[in-house]
Parts: C-alpha cells; structure tokens; sequence
C-alpha cells in the first residue's frame, strides 16, 4: 500500500505524524508514505520530497514572493503521482495548496482524503462545490463541520480533535501555577490580546483599560499576560508603562497561563478552544478596522465567532466584538464570570469529551475503510 501525503505546515506535521502512526498500525498491510512532510512525519517513516517550511508562507505579500516556487511544487507532484498513481492521496489543512491538488488526481481516480476543514461553513460557502469536486473524504476536527458537509453532499467524518485528545478532562490548576511562580491563594485574570502586531496594537490597551476597571472593583486581582514572542514581549512591556497594574508578563506558555487563571480575557480566534479545554472560564473579544468589519460581517454566516458557542449552539461564553468592545463592557463581563463560573465550566467538561474521540484513530479507521470501500484493502 502506498499512500501520498501532503502537510503545509507544524500544525499539519502533528496531525500527520499521528495519522501515519495510527495507520501503520491499523493496516493489515504494510503501507509506504511519501510527499510533504515535517519532521514528525518522517520519523514515523514519510519520504519527504520537499521542505515542509517551502509551503509554510503566512501573508498575502509572502505568498505571492514565494507564488512561482509553490506552483512549481504543485505541478511536479501532480505530474508524478500522475505517472506513478498512489492508492490513495491525504491532504493535512494547507487547503489553498491541497484542494487543487487533490482535485487533479482525484480526476484521474485516485481517491482523496482532506484532514481539517476549511472554514466554509462560516464564510465563502460556494467552496464547498470545490471541495465535493475534489476529495472522497473529508475528516473534520468539529461535529457541526460534519453536518454541514452532511447538508451539502460531500462525503464528511467527525474524528474529534487532537487537542481535545492530549489535554487531561481535569486540569490541574494547582500545577500551572506553581510552572509560573504564581501565588495559589490570589485570584488572577489573563489577557491573552492575541499573537500579532496589529491585533496587540488594536485590542491590548482595551484589555488592560478592562483590567484597571476590574481592579477597582476589586483590588486584590492580579493579572498575567503571556507574550507570543519576542516583538511582542517588547511591545506589551511599552504598553504597560502607561498602565499601573500589578502584572505578571510571561514569555510564550499560554496554555499554563489560561491554565492557572481564574478567568480569561481573550482574543477571538483558536485560543478560545484551548481556554475552553483547560476548563477555565472566558470572555472573548475582537476589534478589526471599520471597513474589514463591514466586509466581514456580511460574509461570516455563522451566529457566533467563538468555537465554544459554535460547538455549544449558544451563547455560553460572552462575546463583545466591534462596538460592543469597550473597557466597562468587559470588566462587567469578567467580574461576572470570576463570580459566577460554574455554567462555563460544566459546559466545557461536556464539550471536551464530545471531542475526545482520539483524532488519530478515528482518521486512520475512516480512511481504511474508504480503502477497502475503493477496492484498495480487504479488512476482513
């Protein structure tokens, strides 16, 4: 058995050294991988044909710097795996990379795997006709990805999400704090203000005006704020001199952040997704300029922004985007949850566990019996 394999990414590399290991140990018959790989990857034994950091370009300018070297990579694994068919091709996220990819050999019969939604069922949703073109599977990390696939026609399975696979249902909150030298008696808000420039120059002075209003209502808080890197780290530590809080600013550790606060403040975006499975209750907030705002809000089609109200088809955690982000809006939503927690808590015990259906697994069981559905592989 031979199976093509393509990650774009370190994200796509985890996933992909997971899947590849599960196969291997799933198959009855011993299966060789080649294609894109990261170092994960090869070492549960992929053949790498290019650099896995050759297709990892974040950026419209970048992409664009780097369009004819991508192009060209694309073109030579179509071409080969053209003239040498494998049994099956999986493509890992990367979708602007993989969806064509996958669509030209899906045309010439070799079955196709996509791991990890686009978000088409929040915005741009026409790509779905892209995607029943090009793939016989998709595996998606979300349950309400798989029904809206279900809806459209394409061929979708819900194998859970990794992340919800390596983090314990009980966190220890205890051990956070201890890893960052945190008093254990204190009571602590995170502002997480995201990982870029641009987010951090638009929503960290919002949260820490939020985290002085906090602060006067109730003096003993402490906060802590964890940098992405180190441009990031400088850029927090100017914007705290105009501020006068008792901050703790931590390199990188994000999970142990969230891990070991009371309550979290956060940009919106994946963070909301490991905050909720670290248990730790939330409020999620997001600014962009007035014009994206507008372009955005008529495009997104989904009711909510925060993956734990998308998975949860409610308004469990606050939301205060655009306009409603002001400094006393989300003071009173953070005072409110630090006062009354337990509602966001049991529902992310819940939501965990309906995503903890080991990722890897589920993906290599899924993909072997499109195998054997094909003709490729007898399982009995």
């Amino acid at each position: 058995m031979r199976i093509a394999i393509v990650a774009g990414e370190a994200s796509g590399d985890i996933l992909g050294a997971g899947l590849v290991k599960a196969l291997q140990r799933l198959s009855p018959e011993p299966i060789t991988f080649e294609g894109i790989a990261g170092p994960l990857m090869q070492a549960q034994g992929v053949e790498s044909r290019f650099p896995m950091d050759r297709l990892s370009v974040m950026g419209l300018v970048e992409v664009l710097g780097r369009l004819r070297e991508l192009l060209g990579i694309r073109k030579q694994l179509i071409e080969s795996w053209l003239q040498d068919p494998p049994d099956l091709f999986i493509g890992i996220d990367a979708p602007d990379f993989n969806l064509t990819l996958e669509q030209k050999l899906h045309e010439a019969g070799i079955p196709t795997v996509h791991y990890v939604s686009p978000s088409v069922w929040a915005w741009r949703q026409k790509r779905v006709q892209k995607i029943a073109r090009a793939i016989d599977l998709m595996l998606c990390l979300l349950p309400f990805e798989a029904a809206f696939y279900d809806k459209s026609g394409v061929d979708a399975r819900f194998v859970g999400h990794t992340l919800a696979d390596e983090l314990p249902l009980e966190p220890d909150k205890e051990a956070a704090r201890d890893a960052l030298g945190l008093d254990q008696e204190k009571r602590y808000v995170a502002l997480l203000p995201g990982s870029r420039a641009g987010e951090v120059e638009r929503l960290a002075p919002l949260f820490l005006e939020a985290a002085q209003r906090c602060l006067e209502q109730q003096p003993d808080l402490e906060f802590i704020i964890p940098s992405a890197n180190d441009s990031r780290h400088q850029q927090l530590e100017q914007l705290l001199q105009q501020h006068l809080l008792p901050v703790h600013l931590i390199r990188g550790q994000s999970q142990q952040v969230m891990s070991a606060a009371d309550v979290v403040l956060l940009a919106s975006g994946t963070a909301a997704l490991e905050c909720m499975l670290l248990k730790t209750p939330m409020v999620v907030s997001y600014r962009v300029a007035p014009l994206s705002y507008m372009i955005l809000s008529r495009m997104v089609k989904v009711p909510y922004v925060s993956l734990p109200n998308l998975l949860a088809d409610r308004m469990l955690v606050p939301e205060l985007i655009q306009q409603q982000a002001t400094a006393p809006a989300l003071a009173e939503a953070l005072l409110n949850q630090l006062d009354d927690p337990q509602d966001q808590r049991d529902s992310f015990y819940e939501l965990h566990q309906q995503l903890r259906l080991n990722a890897s697994e589920s993906s290599a069981k899924a993909i072997l019996e499109l195998l054997e559905k094909k003709g490729k592989l007898a399982l009995s």
